[in-house]
C-alpha cells in the first residue's frame, strides 16, 4: 500500500479530536523549525505562521456553525483564542511577536486533544 493510500485510509478512520490534533502537531512543528531559523528564511516563517493562522481560521469557522455539537462557551472561547492568533501571528510575521505563544497555545490545545491512552489488557 503507498503511503498516500495510507494516509487516506488514516484520515478517514480517525475520529475529529485525533484529527485535530495530528494537524495542531504538524503545524506546531513547522512554527518550531522556523523559530530558530535564519532571518533570512522570510518565505518559510511567512508559510508557517499563514499555515497555523489559517488552521486557527478554519477552527473558528467550524465553532461559529450552528451545526457545531461543542457547548457554546466552548465554541466562543475557541473563536476568541483564534482572533487572538491571527494577531499574534501579524505580529510574529513583522517580526514583532513571539513564535513561542503560538508555540505555547497550540501545545496547550494539543494537551486537550490527546488521545487517551489505550487500556491495559485485564489478565
Amino acid at each position: 500500500m503507498s503511503y498516500q493510500a495510507y494516509q487516506r485510509t488514516s484520515a478517514r478512520s480517525e475520529d475529529p479530536r485525533s484529527t485535530e490534533y495530528r494537524l495542531l502537531g504538524q503545524v506546531t512543528r513547522a512554527l518550531i523549525e522556523i523559530k530558530d531559523a535564519d532571518a533570512r528564511e522570510i518565505r518559510k516563517r511567512a508559510e508557517a505562521l499563514d499555515w497555523n493562522r489559517r488552521v486557527w481560521s478554519a477552527f473558528a469557522a467550524d465553532c461559529a456553525s450552528p451545526d457545531n455539537g461543542l457547548p457554546e462557551t466552548l465554541r466562543a472561547s475557541i473563536i476568541s483564542l483564534s482572533i487572538y492568533i491571527s494577531k499574534e501571528t501579524s505580529f510574529a510575521m513583522r517580526g514583532e511577536g513571539d513564535i513561542d505563544t503560538l508555540i505555547d497555545l497550540n501545545r496547550t490545545i494539543m494537551q486537550g486533544l490527546e488521545p487517551a491512552a489505550p487500556q491495559a489488557a485485564a489478565g
